[in-house]
Order: structure tokens, then C-alpha cells, then sequence
């Protein structure tokens, strides 16, 4: 084939063209025929591009003029191209294409260091003026500030940017230095930035979802992180049974995930579906295989797609006593930065779960739909982009099911991409795709739910004949996966679809943990909603401080000498006066343990999913701790006082009885509140062994 190179020019071509930029370096090509393919291979390409730009391959992409535009094919028609092309992180397929139009924009690769970006221009049909994601300054003599503030250099909007996150300014030494301004953090190629940074050349910086690219005296967004995919590439996971022999929950799934689709998972019980949740969420780990998200190796770099990630779980992840707005409230301030609108946010938030006239509603007083939209609520705070849901729709009625599926669906239509686990098929057609497991954790299926019913050939267009099909036997979910993989509906729907990431991973370190919000600032928060939630529950708040003052009159009552501190001496009248000693300490022993021992294990699921956050260990603690402690002097108070009251006191000339009466009661309460929670915590303790989705988050943090 004889091709044409591209060549460099200042002055746009009269007929449709396009536009490829390699790191700052521009090539045109005029489109002038039906057909073009554009490669570094002579022998397949006419559009010819140098062979040094080996992000492009042999045979990239074909150009199909349909009308006055073209159509943008992957591949040379048959295979895909090995960097793929990408819309918004949405890959372009072999068969179906892409319609061009005048100002579109096309990535070739997802590294942003090495891709390309191709333009395309119909000068015949404009259409509308292109509007480019990418925002460009340049850096000059002065400082550039970024986030959120309108008078930023580079305003980048989200809520968890600070308004005034960072810095760059020039070093003195015609380089420059950026300034971590932010509790959220800055990434710069990967890696967390401590206060102040010299800046690479070039450098990949992260702030917040948005993407910025420094290349000499240029800082340009290359992603506002609007659209997220995944990849799911030859994922393996083996277990050792209580035999000693090697168990397969995951067996070499491979599919993608494009940005704004809806998918469910289903398949039998046991079938691997919740821990094929868990490896995509990056926190269970995998015998083999990989997960991308855009082009990057989630395992290693969670951190940076952290604040993106919002997960769900089948327990409620809220407390029941505490409003919907309140609830809202303290996440809000757990989770962003200070400065941002938090009411408008929220505001936005109640509107999106349809649950403004219902703000001030206890979620104790909520359906289980409702609160199970609060939940979500709580996760899109941040504006999530990838949103894991694990049983969204478990124990709701049909209708119920219906509106959440259709909430669901609201969500990915709005760019977000959307999972969950479901057993429930009654409104699984809402799903862009779905992933049928199989016994073995075999995927047996993965595509549009209604090409099930023909791939699976099953007549009754009925979900549930897929599920018995498939529980038939391990024999039979083999037999379908492996059906599967030789269809054309691996082909069309995987095959075509999947990018590798491997070209990103060579220099990529685990960035540390992202810093969390200030010990103080936490503390304050958990403190007020702690004691929020301990005012709201009176039943529990009042036996915790009336129990132990009745029980000392109860044996106040019963005894026949209710002086047995004071008097002549006397064996009997001392052995009461043990005795009336030990009910006291009892009463105590009891009162604080009683009132502590349920608090971490109670709000497990809550704890966790904060925990994943940002939430600190010694903020949380101090907060029940603080909490607490001023319980137990209450506690202190009524104890005391029913004593003195009901008793007369012994004289004594090291302290006064009252004082060592206090003093001993509250550093007993406080030490049975501090063995409650401990105990507490080593409930959740075998929980976590118990779950290891649990383990896996707490150990990540």
C-alpha cells in the first residue's frame, strides 16, 4: 500500500484532516478517501506516522467516510490495536466504531507520559466549536495556585480539592517547587508529596480526581476524572481448605468495564461473586491476574483512586439513630475539606436519592429502601466515579427493588460506573452488562442481559432457568465458560473490549497512605455525634445511669443494719460491710462494662467503611473514650450520692469518705469502660478473621 506521511503545518486544510500531538510534537493528515488506516506498518497503513512512535501500533485505527465525516474503527478491522483508541477512557471497538465529528478528541494509550491524542477536523462540517477537556497555563516568573478557589490559577471544582490545595512557583533555578497546602494530598508520579516537592521534568501530578501534566514550562489538566473503567485481566484466586488443598474462588476472569455502564454480578450461591467485588474494590488480593482502573494497576496505586471509590455494603453503613440529614452532615465533615459548601453539597446529595422531604426523619422511622439510599447518599458525598453495591436490593420488596434499580441506573447514566452484587433478576435488565458466574467462580457469561437468554438458550426469557442451568454442577459451569470463551460474545463483548495496563506499571511505587484529616478535627466530629447518638437513645442512657443507684437501694432495703460502716467494732457487722462493699463494686463493675461493651462491635460496618476513608484510630477511640468518661461521671454522681444518702460514713483521717468514695467509684467505671472496649474490639476482631473483605480494608489503613 502506498502511504502518505504525516507532515507539519501551520495553516488548517481545507477538507477534513487530522491532528495527532506526541508530547508536543504535531502531525497533520488530510482524509481523502473512503478508506484510511492509520500505523506505523507501510504495508497495512496509508496514513503513515514515524517509527518511533511505538505507543502506535502496526495498524491503529481505520477511517470509514460515512456522509461528510469518517467512522473511527480500532484495529485493522479484525484484531484490535494493542494501546487502543479512547473516548473518555471508553475504548473504541473493532466492530461497532465511533462517529466522528469536527473537534473530537481521541486518545491513543492511557499513560498520560506517552499517549497520543488525535483530532479531527471536517472544516465541509463544523458543527459546534470543539470544547477540549484540556486546560492549559503556563508557568512562568510567578505562582500558580490550584483548587477550588474562582481566583485559582487552575480552578479545578470537586468536592474534595481544598480551595486553596497547592502551589507551584519557581525555585530560583529555572525549575519548580510545588506546596502541599491540602489535608487531602498531592500525588506527583504516583507518589504522595510531602509538604514541598521540586518538581520533576516532565511530572504527572494528582490532585483530587483531576489529572495535571508539567512538561517544561507547561502545566496542563489531562483529566478532569469524570469517567472511570475498568480492566479485568486472567483473575485468579486460590484458598487453602481446612484439607490443606487449594481451592478456586475466582478462575481466570477476563472482562472490561467501561465508564458510565451499570453492571451486575450474579450467579448462584458461592459462586465467587462478592469476592470478585472485593478484588475489584483492591482489597482482597488475587493469586493472579490484574485489575486496571484507567490504565493504572489498582492494587498498587488505591491510594490515588481512593476518594473515587465509593462501596456500599449489604449491612447499613449508617446510625439509626441520628436524621438523614444529620447522618449526611457528619459524613460530609469527616470526609471533605473544611472549606467546601457543605450544605449544597448535601443539599445536591438529598436531591440525587430523592430523599429531601425525608431529611429530618430519623432512619430508625425509614424503610429499608430508604435507608439503604442514605447509605448511598453517604458515598456520594465525594462524588464518587466507581461505585461498588453489595445487595443494595436484599430484603426489599418488589417494589422497592424496582425504584432502586431504577436509582441505580440514574446514577450510571449520569457518567458513573456502577456494580453490584444481586441475586435479585427481576429488574436485571436495567444493567448494561452482567457478569453470570458459574460454580468454581467461572465466567460464564458476560454481556447485554437480554443476549443471555440466546446464548444460554433458554426459551422462558427467565433469569432463574440461567441460575438452575448453571447450579446443575461444576461439570456444566465448566462447559458454559469454556463455550463462552470460543463465542463471539467473548469476542464482541470482552475481547474487544479490554486494554492492558502492563506499559504503565514499569515505574509505578505504592504511594503511601493519604494523610488524614487532624486528630482534633476528627475528634471534635466523632465526639458531637457520638453524644448526639447516646442522648438519642434514652432507654439505654437512662438504665445505664439508674441501674446501679437502684440496685444499691434494692440491697439498701434488704439489709438489717443500714449503718455497717460505723459503729463499735464487730465480726458480723464487718463481714455486712464487705459485703455491702462488694455489691458497690459490683454495681460499678457492671455499669461500665455494660455500657461499653457493645460500642465498636455495634457500629462494625460503619467503622469499617470510615476506617477504608479516612478515619484515625486514636480519633475514633478518644471520642468514645471522651464520651465515656463524662458518662462515668455522671454515673459517678448518682452512685455517690444514693450511698451517702442511704448510708452513714465512716470518719477517716487519711481522706475524706466521700473523696475516696468518688474517686474509687469512677476509676472503676473507667476502667470497666476501657476492658468493655477492649473486649469490644477483640469481638470485632474474630469478625474481621471472619470477613475477609473487613480484614483486608483494616489492614490496608
Amino acid at each position: 500500500m502506498t502511504g502518505k506521511f504525516g507532515v507539519k503545518r501551520s495553516n488548517p486544510s481545507p477538507r477534513p484532516y487530522l491532528e495527532l500531538n506526541n508530547q508536543g510534537e504535531i502531525l497533520h493528515f488530510d482524509l481523502t478517501q473512503n478508506q484510511h488506516i492509520l500505523g506505523r506498518d507501510r504495508q497495512f497503513a496509508d496514513l503513515i506516522v514515524p517509527e518511533d512512535w511505538r505507543v502506535v501500533s502496526s495498524a491503529q485505527g481505520i477511517f470509514r467516510r460515512v456522509g461528510q465525516d469518517y467512522l473511527l474503527f480500532d484495529g485493522n478491522g479484525i484484531e484490535p490495536s494493542t494501546n487502543g483508541l479512547f473516548l473518555n477512557h471508553t475504548r473504541i471497538t473493532v466492530d461497532s466504531g465511533y462517529s466522528l465529528y469536527s473537534g473530537i478528541e481521541i486518545k491513543i494509550g492511557q499513560n498520560p507520559k506517552n499517549l497520543i491524542r488525535l483530532r479531527y477536523f471536517n472544516p465541509e462540517n463544523p458543527g459546534a466549536p470543539p470544547l477540549f477537556l484540556n486546560q492549559s497555563i503556563g508557568l512562568g516568573d510567578t505562582a500558580i495556585l490550584l483548587g477550588r478557589d474562582p481566583e485559582a490559577d487552575l480552578r479545578l471544582d470537586a468536592p474534595l480539592v481544598s480551595r486553596r490545595h497547592g502551589v507551584i512557583q519557581p525555585d530560583g533555578h529555572g525549575g519548580y517547587v510545588l506546596r502541599d497546602l491540602s489535608k487531602s494530598g498531592i500525588f506527583v508520579n504516583r507518589k504522595r508529596v510531602p509538604q514541598l516537592l521540586r518538581l520533576p521534568d516532565p511530572a504527572l501530578i494528582r490532585i483530587g480526581p483531576f489529572t495535571l501534566l508539567r512538561r517544561d514550562r507547561t502545566l496542563e489538566m489531562i483529566d478532569s476524572g469524570n469517567q472511570i473503567r475498568l480492566d479485568v485481566q486472567r483473575l485468579l484466586r486460590l484458598v487453602k481448605d481446612r484439607g490443606g488443598r487449594s481451592k478456586v474462588l475466582l478462575n481466570d476472569l477476563s472482562f472490561a468495564i467501561e465508564p458510565g455502564q451499570f453492571v451486575g454480578f450474579v450467579g448462584g450461591s458461592g459462586a465467587g461473586k462478592s469476592t470478585l467485588m472485593r478484588t475489584l474494590l483492591g482489597i482482597s488480593p488475587v493469586t493472579k491476574g490484574k485489575v486496571y482502573i484507567n490504565g493504572d494497576n489498582l492494587s498498587r496505586n488505591f491510594p490515588l483512586y481512593r476518594s473515587q471509590i465509593g462501596y456500599v455494603p449489604q449491612d447499613d453503613i449508617i446510625h439509626s439513630h441520628l436524621t438523614v440529614l444529620e447522618v449526611l452532615t457528619y459524613g460530609a465533615r469527616l470526609r471533605l475539606p473544611p472549606e467546601s459548601e457543605i450544605e449544597d453539597i448535601i443539599q445536591k446529595t438529598l436531591f440525587e436519592i430523592e430523599m429531601l422531604d425525608r431529611q429530618d426523619i430519623l432512619v430508625k422511622d425509614l424503610s429499608g429502601g430508604q435507608r439503604k439510599r442514605v447509605s448511598i447518599g453517604v458515598e456520594l458525598l465525594t462524588d464518587p466515579k466507581l461505585f461498588f453495591l453489595d445487595e443494595p436490593t436484599s430484603g426489599l420488596d418488589p417494589g422497592l427493588d424496582k425504584k432502586m434499580m431504577q436509582l441505580l441506573r440514574k446514577l450510571a447514566d449520569q457518567g458513573r460506573t456502577v456494580i453490584l452484587v444481586t441475586h435479585a433478576t427481576a429488574n436485571i435488565k436495567q444493567c448494561d452488562r452482567i457478569v453470570f458466574l458459574g460454580r468454581g467462580g467461572r465466567l460464564c457469561y458476560f454481556g447485554p442481559p437480554v443476549k443471555a437468554f440466546e446464548f444460554f438458550q433458554i426459551e422462558s426469557q427467565d433469569f432463574a432457568d440461567i441460575y438452575n442451568l448453571l447450579e446443575t454442577g461444576e461439570a456444566i459451569a465448566q462447559s458454559w465458560a469454556t463455550q463462552f470463551q470460543r463465542s463471539g460474545d467473548f469476542q464482541r463483548y470482552v475481547a474487544n473490549h479490554l486494554s492492558i495496563g502492563e506499559q504503565l506499571q514499569a515505574t509505578t511505587l505504592t504511594p503511601p497512605v493519604p494523610k488524614q484529616a487532624s486528630f482534633r478535627e476528627q475528634l471534635v466530629i466523632l465526639s458531637q455525634r457520638y453524644f448526639k447518638l447516646t442522648r438519642r437513645d434514652p432507654v439505654n442512657l437512662g438504665l445505664s445511669l439508674l441501674t446501679a443507684p437502684l440496685g444499691i437501694l434494692l440491697i439498701w432495703l434488704a439489709i438489717p443494719n443500714r449503718d455497717p460502716f460505723v459503729g463499735e467494732p464487730d465480726l458480723a457487722l464487718a463481714s455486712l460491710a464487705k459485703q455491702v462493699l462488694f455489691v458497690f463494686t459490683c454495681a460499678a463493675l457492671w455499669v461500665g462494662l455494660s455500657s461499653s461493651l457493645q460500642e465498636i462491635i455495634q457500629e462494625s460496618a460503619i467503622y469499617l467503611r470510615e476506617r477504608l476513608v479516612n478515619l484515625g484510630i486514636i480519633s475514633y477511640l478518644g471520642s468514645k473514650i471522651g464520651i465515656l468518661s463524662g458518662l462515668a461521671g455522671l454515673q459517678t454522681l448518682f452512685i455517690t450520692l444514693v450511698i451517702l444518702v442511704g448510708f452513714k460514713w465512716p470518719e477517716s483521717p487519711l481522706m475524706a469518705w466521700p473523696l475516696g468514695l468518688g474517686m474509687t467509684t469512677v476509676l472503676t467505671l473507667l476502667s470497666c469502660m476501657g476492658l468493655g472496649l477492649m473486649i469490644s474490639a477483640a469481638g470485632q476482631l474474630r469478625r474481621l478473621q471472619a470477613e475477609p473483605v473487613s480484614a483486608a480494608a483494616h489492614h490496608r489503613r
